[in-house]
């Protein structure tokens, strides 16, 4: 059955009968694409729709990655390896086996990767999904389709790398195991990695849309990301430990700072889920867990009313 009226949704999607053709008595109809105005609604049906389109973004993104590369995928785990052994060394020559911010029981080498393989995939996820309209320019701007799958895909295809490297940890923790007295003990508390894998996600996704829908109007955004990335990881607890800043002499106000970075508490709950330290705390999780959110929604509603300008602008 046809409708015989104007059907307009919240996306700025109209279908409207034209003129009927001489030899027909059935009306024909057409789209119309409307920029949408205000607060519009997120739509987030949609991605669903578009889910097809989603996973073959991300899956360009991983092949792209390592497109003409020599060690291909083996990149995921070299970074933070390489990464870990020059802290390594770094902390062993400045301070000393005894100087370094390590948990109690955990080689410091240990406690650096951990951290390092979440720190990596947010890492890659912002600063790929920050440009991604703008890499994305001729597909927004020739189709419709749902725009929050750009900064969205860049970040699954992360997570590919993540559980690449993520799996080289438990071989440190064999490696170790066999040469000192560390002793790795699987328990409940890795149920709760998942839950902390996904709040890294969240955290990267809701710092995104705000970044992505501001770099696409304004390029003097991507000048930005990577010193905030910088910045990010000096006020996060990657190369040192929660314990080696969380002290009783420890001024109030560092402590307020350092439990409103969600980071901080993502990278404690990754050592707390397979080292059992250092302790963490419900309230301080609570409070970046409904910050993270806050972010993430208010991110998702600029991103839709920024929208109507990317096809202009991007």
């Amino acid at each position: 059955m046809t409708e015989t009226a104007s059907n307009t949704s919240s996306s700025g999607v109209e279908v409207e009968p034209s003129s009927a053709s001489p030899d027909s008595s059935t009306p024909q109809y057409y789209t119309r694409i409307t920029p949408t105005h205000g607060w519009a609604s997120l739509k987030l049906r949609e991605l669903w729709d578009y889910r097809e389109l989603l996973f073959f973004l991300a899956w360009r993104d991983v092949k792209v990655r390592y497109k003409q590369t020599v060690l291909g995928a083996a990149w995921a785990v070299l970074v933070p390896l390489f990464t870990m052994v020059v802290f390594n060394v770094l902390f062993g020559l400045l301070m000393g086996a005894q100087g370094k911010p390590t948990l109690e029981g955990v080689p410091y080498a240990i406690a650096a990767y951990t951290a390092l393989v979440p720190w990596q995939m947010f890492a890659t996820s912002m600063g790929q999904s920050s440009n991604s309209l703008v890499t994305n320019r001729n597909m927004n701007t020739k189709e419709y389709l749902q725009r929050l799958i750009a900064p969205l895909a860049p970040i699954l295809s992360a997570l590919v790398d993540f559980l690449i490297a993520f799996s080289i940890l438990f071989v440190l923790i064999a490696f170790y195991h066999m040469w000192t007295d560390f002793t790795f003990v699987f328990s409940w508390r890795l149920l709760a990695l998942p839950l902390f894998v996904g709040l890294a996600i969240i955290t990267a996704l809701s710092l995104s849309l705000w970044l992505s829908a501001a770099n696409a109007l304004y390029r003097d955004v991507r000048y930005v990301i990577p010193f905030l990335v910088q910045i990010l990881m000096f006020l996060s607890p990657v190369v040192y430990t929660t314990n080696s800043i969380m002290k009783p002499d420890t001024p109030a106000w560092i402590q307020i700072v350092y439990n409103l970075n969600p980071l901080a508490g993502v990278l404690q709950g990754f050592r707390w889920c397979l080292f059992g330290q250092p302790q963490i705390e419900i309230w301080s999780i609570l409070a970046s867990v409904i910050g993270v959110l806050v972010l993430l929604v208010g991110g998702a509603y600029y991103f839709r009313r920024m929208e109507r300008l990317f096809a202009d602008l991007a």
